[in-house]
């Protein structure tokens, strides 16, 4: 646990009982303030009376007015579509608003880093796509390499919940724009940012604030170094901002399919070949072609992203390319089910939104692509350039039809359930077909989360008899 500093003796408010509340009020307790908590949900409040904390009413001005800060969940609003209740009260009363990771940055020094050989460091990793696998990938590049790590925020831990780092040890946090918004203290050593598509729209008011709510990561507090993916015109913007010229190594630019050789320091990926960078010539390069872990453009760019994060913690390309190999992947990230009769089963129930959907769809040949779910506004029409590998598309859940329209000429079924879709589209599979769930869609319709459905169709790829 990271005990929080700079409140011991006062009283901070928690709003949001879930994961990160309720580690958010321990870590509190632990550096001697007192958590005053609170959810709109009875069951949330009476799981943390259970571990001891004491619900107050954050409604009432006599509550709010003796906190010293309010810290919410990153699933509460705060600005928009509107703010909740209480954090609107809590600005025009005057309470600062944070978050765990506000409270993380402000927290993780601690004493004994004086004896250290070594200070921990800590990679913070944003943008639209790619976040969880490259935040998993450089967590598993240092583990490779023989170094401490822990990895925490939108994956693995909670932030507040990780030991304390030891000498040379490293923390990457992946970080969602919900987090990144609100944190009043943001300061990583290395700071990444993969790339940015449409997505929480609502919540952010727009491609402007979205992109905003990212920038901070970098702006707030001035990594030594800056990962930055520039394949879309947002990065372009950001590496300009963050640099002060074209040689400033300091930002490290990275790409799927440009090639960057004029720059002070950068790694693109091109044709499956990874290559890196510094002052006008190549200096590493790496084959990324036979990574079952790391298959398609998507992923490239992200193995260009870890590659730079090492690289700027001081790693070597040798054992940064080995540990490319031998990375399994995510679940429900491009995964490997099956191969059954030479044909794969891949999860990629992850892809939530049509750009992720695109990335697997250009990954594959001789796609049997099973779609649907709770449908995005637009739907899948931005798609209809990388139909072209499909053989046919198996439609679920509540969008089917809707999708079905969209998809024109490209031959499909509406399945409804995933237990058909998996049933045709195995039945019909020929070898060198890939079976990809890669939904372009919510889950909400059928399912709790897209772990759900990635899991559910998992298990009935592994029920399928063997030929």
């Amino acid at each position: 646990m990271i005990p929080v500093q700079g409140f011991s003796g006062q009283r901070v408010g928690v709003l949001g009982l879930g994961r990160s509340g309720l580690a958010t009020a321990r870590a509190l307790t632990a550096g001697g303030a007192t958590p005053v908590v609170w959810d709109d949900s009875p069951e949330a409040r009476a799981k943390a009376e259970a571990e001891g904390f004491t619900p107050e009413d954050l409604r009432r001005d006599n509550v709010l007015t003796t906190l010293a800060c309010v810290v919410t969940s990153p699933g509460i609003p705060h600005l928009y579509p509107a703010p909740h209740p209480v954090l609107l009260r809590a600005m025009q009363l005057g309470v600062p608003l944070d978050n765990d990771i506000g409270l993380f940055f402000r927290s993780l020094g601690q004493q004994d880093w004086a004896a250290y050989d070594t200070a921990p460091r800590v990679v913070a990793i944003t943008g639209s796509n790619g976040k969880s696998t490259t935040t998993a990938l450089i967590a598993h590049i240092l583990a490779e390499s023989g170094r401490e790590v822990q990895m925490a925020g939108n994956i693995g831990r909670g932030v507040l919940d990780i030991d304390p780092p030891g000498d040379g040890g490293v923390v990457v946090l992946e970080l969602s724009s919900y987090q990144t918004d609100l944190a009043r203290a943001l300061t990583p050593d290395v700071a990444v940012f993969t790339n940015l598509s449409p997505d929480h729209l609502d919540r952010h008011h727009g491609m402007g604030g979205y992109f905003a709510a990212k920038r901070r990561l970098f702006a707030e507090g001035g990594p030594d170094r800056a990962v930055v993916g520039v394949d879309e015109t947002e990065g372009w913007f950001l590496a300009d901002q963050l640099a002060m010229g074209p040689m400033d190594d300091r930002v490290i630019r990275v790409s799927s399919g440009q090639k960057l050789e004029t720059f002070g320091w950068s790694v693109f990926a091109r044709k499956g070949f990874l290559s890196e960078w510094r002052k006008g010539r190549q200096i590493a390069s790496a084959d990324l072609r036979d990574i079952a872990g790391l298959p398609g453009a998507h992923n490239h760019q992200n193995a260009a992203a870890a590659w730079a994060a090492a690289r700027a913690l001081g790693l070597g390309p040798r054992d940064i390319e080995a540990a490319l190999h031998s990375f399994a992947g995510l679940p429900h990230r491009s995964q490997l089910i099956r191969t059954l009769n030479g044909v794969r089963f891949v999860n990629d129930s992850k892809a939530t939104n049509t750009d992720s959907a695109a990335q697997a769809l250009r990954a594959f040949p001789r796609i049997r692509w099973i779609a649907g779910g709770m449908g995005k506004e637009g739907g899948i029409s931005s798609l209809a350039p990388d139909l072209g590998n499909i053989r046919k598309a198996y439609l679920i859940g509540h969008s089917a039809r809707d999708f079905a329209l969209q998809l024109g000429a490209t031959p499909q079924e509406i399945c409804e359930t995933m237990d058909r879709a998996v049933t045709r589209a195995a039945a019909e599979a020929e070898p060198g077909d890939v079976v990809l769930l890669a939904p372009a869609a919510a889950s909400f319709d059928q399912y709790p989360n897209f772990e759900k459905r990635g899991e559910h169709f998992a298990a009935l790829v592994a029920a399928l008899p063997d030929p």
